[in-house]
């Protein structure tokens, strides 16, 4: 008898703590993270493109500027790092866009609060709101908005539409205004047009105070962009002299492309790092 009822407990235990395994693996089934690139890539606005399609479009891009190199230079070293230079051009053209596309995106949200604010105003419920921006709000905006009434006509159900129109958006003041609806939706209230006026002003402030300090910023990073390039410049120039590509090609001159591709990577990387402005996360997702 004593040998079963061990037995039973040991069973009982092992089934409680599977439970606890199966049930926090489902919950990470069921609210997957995307990677960076995936959000980088939402960020820009680019939606047909995954992760793995930029990871493949970098690497290619990578080895045919590495091959043309060598077929004008005959130089591997010489080669090998413009090759790196041409493989890292598609996430800083993702990057550069994704900061434009928040750049334009803060100057719209104030827009997107008022036109909300004045259909509530108006007796308009939450999804109809939202709908109407489709028509009526920010021009870049509107193709999500209408994505988003397609999504809640085709299922009537208003969390997993807004979730979707949240990760289409990919922006933090989408999804404090996503969360601030949704939250007016579950548990009522009737102070959600005082608080989109005053959030609306706030973003206002933001917007303005922002695009004063990167107008001040530009300059800067404009001159390190140029001082990291100029060398880079110098040695395209010097790679049509065979004398110079003689030099790169022993183990020297390899060393010493290196060490100032590191420089130049490290240096830079400092440099963004210092003057970047505090940019939101979104920590609402």
């Amino acid at each position: 008898m004593a040998p079963l009822l061990g037995v039973l407990a040991g069973a009982g235990l092992f089934l409680v703590w599977w439970s606890a395994w199966e049930e926090s693996g489902g919950r990470a089934a069921r609210l997957p993270r995307a990677s960076r690139l995936d959000d980088l890539l939402r960020n820009a606005g680019i939606e047909k493109v995954s992760g793995l399609g930029l990871i493949t479009t970098c690497f290619g891009l990578a080895v045919f500027v590495a091959l043309v190199f060598f077929v004008v230079t005959r130089s591997m070293p010489i080669s090998c790092c413009f090759g790196l230079f041409g493989g890292w051009f598609p996430v800083a053209l993702v990057r550069w866009r994704a900061l434009k596309r928040t750049a334009v995106l803060r100057q719209l949200w104030p827009d997107v609060v008022d036109h909300l604010r004045s259909a509530i105003r108006a007796g308009l419920s939450l999804p109809e709101a939202l709908i109407q921006l489709g028509d009526k709000g920010p021009e870049e905006l509107r193709h999500l908005f209408r994505d988003f009434g397609a999504d809640y006509r085709s299922g009537g159900q208003f969390d997993p539409a807004l979730n979707r129109l949240k990760d289409r958006l990919a922006d933090p003041v989408a999804d404090r205004i996503v969360e601030a609806l949704r939250l007016t939706r579950d548990v009522g209230g009737s102070d959600l047009g005082r608080l989109l006026g005053t959030l609306s002003e706030f973003l206002r402030e933001s917007a303005r105070t922002r695009s004063e300090l990167e107008a001040r910023q530009s300059w800067t990073v404009n001159a390190a962009r140029l001082a990291v390039a100029a060398p880079w410049i110098v040695m395209v120039l010097l790679a049509s002299r065979p004398e110079a590509v003689a030099a790169y090609n022993t183990p020297l001159g390899a060393a010493v492309l290196l060490g100032g591709l590191v420089v130049s990577v490290v240096c830079y990387s400092i440099m963004l790092r210092i003057g970047a402005l505090p940019q939101d996360e979104r920590v609402l997702r």
